[in-house]
């Protein structure tokens, strides 16, 4: 959606959709603008109750049926199992998703590693087009009279037009781009703490055919899947600008992170997405309610 100044400003209720690499602020924006009645609306927390809850169950009790003990008595329901993801805490999620690798280290075979990035993908596709019955539920239901839509950072990987469409006639979309101080400190970040990732398959079976070769590797079996996901993260890193900026140029507007990091509050907020809309953008289209 685009908007002139004015029209922003007359805009009753406000539906945003913050677009970037993990770490660049979406997630701290949302946080700031839950404490202004706006109904946050956690991509990832979507996907990780609702998309592959019954997945990452599955994977844990398929974990814990290697144990005796635990065996005995999930089988004969003495204990269950649940998940306890929170906005805060998708730890389950990225333990679902895993790092591909040899499995004697925590790795994910290749096969296994490609299915569930498939069904992370199609969650993250699902969790997207849930996003207009949300805002009708925010405001119908909890009273809310703004939302905000915080996404995971591969949306720019997800290669299905309909979701870029259903965001930009519901939602104004608002790309954080990373500055270059904050892209050394994301880097080094990933470094530090190898994260598990969604990978584009074309753009994981370029990038793992070239690291199989560099390091004279005859199979995935044999990564090591800390070392792969640190190799690889600034090439994705890099494959993911252009694909941003193809979406926040024709459909949204761009802010940095060094100009997100500096917001306080929603006024704040409210007023750097008038700087943003004012920099570079005509009204295409009128806001509705």
């Amino acid at each position: 959606m685009k908007l002139s100044v004015e029209q922003f400003r007359s805009w009753e209720h406000k539906n945003v959709t913050l677009v970037g690499m993990s770490g660049v602020g979406k997630t701290f924006l949302s946080n700031i603008l839950r404490r202004h009645d706006w109904f946050h609306y956690s991509g990832d927390y979507r996907i990780g109750t609702r998309y592959l809850s019954e997945p990452i169950l599955d994977l844990i009790k398929k974990q814990a049926m290697e144990t005796p003990l635990l065996r005995e008595l999930l089988r004969s329901d003495y204990i269950s199992i649940r998940n306890r993801i929170s906005v805060d805490n998708l730890g389950p999620v990225l333990s679902f998703v895993g790092k591909l690798g040899n499995p004697e280290k925590g790795g994910v075979p290749l096969n296994e590693f490609r299915y569930r990035q498939e069904l992370y993908r199609r969650a993250e596709v699902d969790a997207m087009k849930d996003v207009p019955e949300f805002i009708r539920k925010a405001r119908k239901v909890f009273g809310y009279s703004n939302f905000i839509n915080d996404v995971g950072g591969s949306l720019c990987e997800l290669e299905d037009p309909s979701v870029i469409d259903i965001l930009t006639e519901h939602t104004l979309i608002l790309y954080i781009d990373v500055s270059k101080e904050d892209e050394e400190q994301l880097l080094q970040r990933a470094e530090r703490e190898p994260k598990p990732l969604y990978y584009r398959p074309e753009f994981l079976d370029q990038q793992l055919a070239i690291y199989l070769q560099q390091n004279d590797l005859p199979y995935a079996a044999l990564i090591d899947p800390d070392e792969f996901t640190r190799w690889i993260f600034p090439r994705l890193f890099q494959s993911r600008k252009p694909r941003y900026a193809a979406i926040a140029e024709p459909y949204g507007y761009t802010i940095t992170s060094n100009e997100a990091a500096q917001l306080r509050d929603e006024k704040d907020f409210l007023e750097l997405l008038e700087t943003a809309i004012s920099r570079n953008d005509v009204p295409q289209a009128a806001a509705s309610g």
